[in-house]
């Protein structure tokens, strides 16, 4: 095991294979030519690769971002370098079968080999993360024709691929979308329209780009039900230059490596999109495409967050400033700031974070992998309906706690911290683009109380707080017993919420939609906190600096977080049930 800058390896490990047993895996069909050493082995290739061909321009990709010059975009160099390398090492490709070039890993275990590309640069690594998920998107709904056309060279590295869905007057109210589509003779579409906010959507680094562009069939039913989802290349199959134009780049505040475009389509009537599947449903497919960039999205979050710890923990422990509290000889040796009780409470709040979310993320992972390989129907239709309960909770809980963790690296360091000759300022403009982006925070809530929690009648949630309690009730600790009382507390509020909403004071309800939100993700990543705690005992005696440092942080995020969000969650009750 190498130590690395991006992430501690000995935390990755202990997630992958004592919390979430990915041993267990090689016992399904699927995984059955894999074992510990190829898991091993794909992930230290990814800490390798990112180490030495993403980390090193991090920072030029944010001073260089990308322009428009002599009528093409121009990204640096080093990013087409970076992502040639990416795909020549099959990443593209790293959880699709082998017969397709893939290296047929879990999800878990591919998503634990892209948190090291994230960490070290997500500008770059963004445009192999869109490609990935459009290309998953063509296999699950399009013909066999337009995977052997489009998906397969996505997964070779040699076509990347965007997700456009963005208008400038519909924002993210996809019901609103203006997009038009129009049928042609030859069995194609005609496509007319604008999108904003693409990401990716011009760049010199691939030989075509292939967008996933939603769009309304002329004569549609209005609303959501009449969007259908069209593949629109850049690059025509027959080499022809499709009528997709750049209409221009979006300056950001950070995320800068990776192009934000406008894209008009049709400008000269002769845009040619090829329809996805059947008409009108093309929303209920893109939400596959959304969904994993949310998990996505919460990772990256999590590792920007991880990285800036893992700096401002460097940084504390050499930086030499002041005496110990209490001290009152002027002579007295300073000391390092992490000998200073809030620096060492500011770290350990960054630890919590991060590392919960980790697990949070990656936890995710083990169940899409669950939800496609378990023998039995019933359970992977439980992993499945999991997953969906807890997608708005992934992408949006690493969002708001892991640029926190980023705004404390910038406090931890002080006034360099402000400065750009340091990375922290750069990760925490990095990670503010998160809580807004596949669908704000605010939006991610919606989706929990609404379509998650009220319109099942809570039995996903039930499920899922059923685990929990079978977490705790085994484990004699004071942290079991906080989190039943927290889980209690938790359906308290969201029966609360439930009748609010039946009651119709439907607006009240929404008002507390994202604080909602937010404790109900730390009660779970409360509960994965527990689970890495039940998981220590199977560590080598080696471990017991590791072990320590888990018991400690998981002491305190039960202490703040866990009790914050209790509290939160009984002012949410006692809300809905006043009357006002």
């Amino acid at each position: 095991m190498t130590s690395s800058v991006l992430i501690d390896r000995q935390d990755l490990d202990f997630l992958l294979r004592h919390v979430l047993d990915t041993d267990a895996l090689f016992g399904r069909e699927r995984f059955a030519e894999h074992s510990r050493e190829t898991f091993d082995a794909a992930i230290a290739t990814a800490q390798r690769m990112a180490e030495d061909l993403f980390l090193g321009h991090y920072e030029k990709s944010d001073r260089e971002e990308p322009r428009f010059e002599n009528g093409a975009v121009r990204v640096i160099p080093e990013a087409r370098a970076a992502l040639d390398a990416f795909g020549g090492a099959g990443f593209m490709a790293s959880s699709h079968d082998f017969d397709e070039g893939g290296m047929q890993l879990p999800h878990v275990v591919s998503l634990a080999c892209m948190v090291h590309f994230y960490a070290a640069n997500v500008g770059t690594a963004s445009y192999a993360m869109l490609t990935i998920a459009a290309a998953n998107l063509i296999q699950a709904f399009g013909s066999a024709e337009q995977w052997q056309t489009f998906g397969r060279p996505m997964l070779e590295g040699r076509w990347f691929g965007t997700m456009a869905l963005t208008e400038p007057q519909a924002g993210s109210s996809l019901a609103d979308i203006a997009t038009m589509a129009t049928p042609a003779e030859d069995g194609s579409y005609r496509i007319r329209g604008n999108k904003v906010f693409t990401s990716g959507g011009d760049q010199d680094l691939s030989e075509n780009i292939v967008h996933m562009v939603l769009a309304r069939v002329s004569g549609a039913p209005s609303g959501v039900k009449g969007i259908s989802l069209f593949i629109v290349p850049k690059v025509l199959p027959d080499g022809r230059r499709n009528d997709v134009a750049l209409a221009g780049l979006i300056h950001k505040m950070g995320w800068r490596g990776t192009t934000s475009t406008m894209l008009n389509f049709g400008e000269g009537g002769d845009c040619v999109g090829f329809l996805v599947g059947e008409e009108n449903r093309g929303l209920a497919y893109m939400f596959q495409m959304m969904n994993e960039a949310r998990i996505n999205v919460g990772l990256v979050a999590t590792m920007l967050g991880y990285r800036g710890y893992l700096h401002a923990k460097a940084y504390a422990a050499d930086r030499v400033q002041g005496r110990p509290i209490g001290t009152k000889d002027a002579a007295a040796t300073p000391v390092a700031i992490d000998q200073h009780p809030d620096v060492r409470r500011m770290l350990l709040t960054q630890k919590a974070s991060v590392e919960g979310a980790l697990a949070l993320c990656l936890y995710a992972a083990r169940l899409l992998d669950d939800s496609e390989t378990l023998a039995d129907t019933a359970a992977r239709k439980e992993a499945t309906d999991m997953l969906g309960l807890l997608t708005p909770v992934v992408k949006s809980w690493p969002s708001i706690h892991c640029l926190k963790a980023n705004d404390i690296a910038i406090q931890i360091l002080g006034g360099y911290g402000y400065t750009r000759e340091y990375p922290v300022e750069q990760l925490y403009r990095d990670n503010r683009l998160n809580p807004i982006h596949e669908g704000t925070t605010g939006i991610q809530a919606q989706d929990l109380l609404g379509r998650k929690i009220v319109t099942d009648g809570g039995q996903v949630m039930a499920v899922l707080c059923k685990s929990i309690r079978e977490t705790a009730a085994p484990m004699t600790s004071p942290l079991a017993r906080q989190l039943e009382k927290a889980v209690q507390t938790l359906e308290s509020a969201t029966a609360a919420l439930r009748d609010c909403i039946g009651a119709g004071n439907t607006e009240k309800a929404y008002w507390h939609a994202t604080s909602f939100l937010e404790s109900f993700g730390s009660v779970v990543v409360g509960w994965l906190w527990l689970r890495q705690i039940s998981a220590l005992p199977g560590l080598d005696a080696d471990a017991a600096v590791f072990a320590s440092a888990k018991e400690a942080t998981a002491r305190h995020f039960f202490e703040t977080e866990l009790a914050r969000a209790e509290w939160e969650l009984g002012r949410i009750q006692q809300d809905c049930r006043s009357g006002r």
